[in-house]
């Protein structure tokens, strides 16, 4: 236990300082592509730069422990493409950004995703074998998916922008809001830890994640809530309420992103999703939640 903390103690801040480096990067081009953005006729700069590469880092890893954990119920997908696949959704998200991709948008989605079930089916072909082809091929459209269908969301909303009838900004993708989700998300934690901790006493779902408790869960998404109630104030289109509301949802769905790669590491009877992060496991283990919640803070933002 000690050892683990000492990790988390060590690895957590580089972790973080690592990200606060890339999202600063991805400021810093949205803020100088912004003059040449506006003598075009666009109020907007190039966004997303810095968390474009950040998925595109740690896709290829989050495919390959996937994997790991697909193979328990003999389902191998090809890591290679999906690789390929996930990092071109994330591509394809930012790309949404520009005038001249939105036309072609929705037909080039389709594109990525049967291309990689096709090139699937060809890698079987390749070597002369129908055996488990529908694992191969099923194993590889779902790893692409699941890691790189929810960060096309996490990059739409870092691109989005949205106008009322009235020509004023409704909502605009920024650093700070992918900043929120990822805050409100781990806060969710932090509280749920020290509320279970202190106050914890109805097991949550005792068979499958035996230390969360009811209690820990309120008091995980009541921080969040404080926490989204808080990042508002420095995001001009959301208000106090929504912000808390916003963490509330958000932070609940984090937790259940906790409890989907739970059962599937029971099911492949391992601990962790890798050893990549010491002290905290695989990549799988830090990103399973912000990217669940990725799709469902794309629908407030677009609602609110």
């Amino acid at each position: 236990m000690e050892r683990s903390l000492r990790n988390r103690l060590t690895f957590g801040p580089i972790m973080l300082a690592v990200l606060l480096g890339l999202l600063y990067l991805d400021h810093w081009v949205e803020a100088h592509t912004l003059g040449r953005a506006i003598d075009k006729g666009h109020p907007y700069g190039i966004g997303g730069v810095g968390l474009l590469i950040t998925l595109l880092l740690i896709l290829p890893s989050g495919i390959q422990e996937l994997a790991t954990l697909f193979a328990a119920e003999k389902v191998r997908p090809y890591r290679f493409i999906a690789a390929i696949g996930a990092g071109s959704l994330a591509i394809h998200g930012f790309l949404t950004q520009f005038d001249w991709f939105q036309p072609v948008a929705a037909s080039s989605l389709a594109f990525v995703i049967v291309f990689v079930m096709l090139f699937a089916a060809l890698r079987r072909a390749w070597v002369r074998q129908t055996q488990e082809a529908i694992h191969h091929m099923a194993g590889t459209v779902l790893a692409m998916l699941y890691l790189g269908g929810l960060s096309w969301f996490l990059m739409a909303i870092r691109v989005k922008h949205s106008l009322r009838p009235d020509g004023q900004i409704r909502f605009q993708g920024s650093t700070g809001v992918i900043l929120m989700i990822l805050l409100v998300v781990k806060f969710t934690d932090i509280g749920a830890f020290f509320g279970g901790k202190a106050f914890g006493k109805r097991k949550l779902i005792p068979w499958l994640s035996p230390g969360k408790t009811w209690e820990g869960l309120f008091f995980g998404v009541l921080t969040a809530g404080l926490v989204g109630a808080l990042c508002s104030l420095g995001i001009a289109t959301l208000n106090a309420r929504q912000g808390f509301l916003f963490g509330v949802i958000i932070g609940g769905v984090g937790q259940l992103g906790d409890l989907l790669e739970s059962l599937m590491k029971r099911d492949a009877e391992v601990k962790d999703s890798g050893r990549l992060i010491p002290g905290f496991g695989g990549i799988l283990d830090v990103i399973d939640s912000p990217l669940l919640a990725a799709p469902f803070a794309y629908l407030m933002f677009s609602l609110f």
